[in-house]
């Protein structure tokens, strides 16, 4: 009996348990989002929000942008409310970071136009800001992934960037500024190398590790802080590097204050991200360190040198957490505070984690908590309703709801994490 050929109809895939749920749990936060927008912002808000796109200095002034505050934020509740609903329908839940990327976005845009309705707002000033901001963030981003590639768990960054900070302060005020920052490069690879040398030969737990290096920094800048630098203030008055202005790409609108209007830690930071993104993916070093990373005893059996390559890539990104960690000093107030990181070397690993374990997408992580770091010190200016304490409160909020949200679909490096005993 003959059986005639049937062609198989495109029967859709079903998402999992865990898909629909997160889905649902991704519409409601839309939804309640735009409920939030329609009831609170777009009720509250009246007039015209004008954000300024130029400075008085600027060689080509563009006009400002004027948008009717509460028309705006009713069209963004609208949106909302249909990416939301989207994502309880069939096949909606597909897009699911996408609707919550584009949601979050649209929402700090309603939040903007609430605060600045009435107001003017540079919004030029503000984005160059967040990418002065992310500068630590994204370094210590780069660290880890530097770090981590290898299979390293680098929780001593926020002691490695403020080791840097500490050091930049205390040799540029005797030596100046490009003498503190090497100091800053070199103790900040001289803790790598400590970190290696305690997790690679020695085989302490990593988490303990770091956190050891962290207190171990902490006490001792704190005491040098307050005992030594309060009697001793020339020892605590380092030079800061000014802002160099690119000639030609530093007069486009709005790119160039943003880009290229900086000084050398942000232009030192585009370099060492684009530098480490060809190094971990276009070279045969690289390579070797990705696979020791993933499999290192399979890596061994080529002939690679596992303890080896991780003690560079962690002394390298310590070199790195060094270079940020003198931002805060050299780059930024010319002086050290006790404990001024505020834990910047902690949402370094957020950053990480949320670009996935690669250095452009550590950046672009970075310029998301520097935005909200940014968009708190902007809000004080103009005197909104909320209180400053919530306001501070901003980056480590941006934070937890980052992790939270892309953290379960992020992949380490396979081995991350886990001590190799050579056979």
């Amino acid at each position: 009996m003959a059986i005639s050929d049937q062609t198989t109809p495109n029967i859709p895939m079903k998402l999992d348990i865990g898909e629909q749920r997160q889905a649902r749990i991704t519409g409601t936060v839309l939804i309640g989002l735009s409920i939030l927008v329609a009831l609170v912002f777009a009720m509250d808000s009246d007039g015209l929000a004008v954000f300024r796109l130029s400075r008085t200095t600027d060689a080509l002034p563009l006009p400002n942008l004027a948008v009717p505050a509460q028309s705006f934020n009713y069209l963004v509740s609208a949106v909302l409310a249909f990416l939301g609903v989207r994502q309880f329908a069939r096949g909606g839940a597909r897009w699911t970071s996408l609707s919550l990327g584009i949601g979050m976005a649209i929402a700090v845009a309603a939040f903007l136009v609430w605060a600045t309705a009435g107001k003017s707002f540079s919004l030029t000033g503000m984005l160059q800001a967040t990418v002065v901001r992310a500068v630590p963030i994204a370094l210590g981003g780069l660290a880890g992934v530097l770090c981590e590639r290898v299979a390293v768990v680098n929780i001593a960054i926020e002691g490695m960037l403020l080791a840097g900070a500490f050091t930049g302060a205390l040799v540029g005020s005797l030596l100046g500024g490009i003498p503190g920052l090497a100091a800053a490069i070199a103790i900040g690879g001289l803790f790598g190398f400590i970190l290696a040398a305690l997790v690679v030969s020695y085989r302490m737990d990593q988490i303990i590790a770091g956190v050891v290096i962290n207190l171990f920094v902490l006490g001792l800048t704190s005491y040098v802080s307050s005992q030594v630098f309060q009697e001793y203030r020339t020892l605590n008055n380092a030079p800061v590097f000014r802002a160099y202005k690119i000639p030609l790409l530093g007069d486009i609108p709005v790119i160039g204050p943003m880009l290229f209007q900086q000084n050398l830690f942000v232009y030192g930071a585009l370099i060492m991200v684009a530098v480490s993104t060809y190094y971990l993916f276009y070279t045969r070093r690289g390579l070797r360190a990705r696979a020791v990373g993933e499999h290192p005893r399979a890596a061994d059996t080529l002939g690679i040198n596992v303890y080896r390559i991780r003690y560079i890539n962690v002394t390298l990104g310590g070199m790195v957490a060094g270079f940020g960690g003198a931002w805060f000093t050299l780059g930024s107030v010319g002086r050290f505070d006790e404990n001024m990181t505020g834990g910047r070397g902690y949402i370094g690993l957020a950053a990480m984690i949320f670009g996935r374990w690669h250095p452009v997408g550590a950046l672009l992580a970075a310029l998301v908590f520097g935005f909200a770091d940014s968009m708190q010190q902007k809000l004080a200016l103009l005197q909104t309703p909320i209180p400053s304490e919530f306001l501070a409160m901003a980056p480590y909020i941006a934070t937890i709801i980052v992790v939270a949200g892309f953290v379960g679909r992020a992949r380490a490096p396979a081995a991350d994490g886990k001590p190799y005993i050579k056979e």
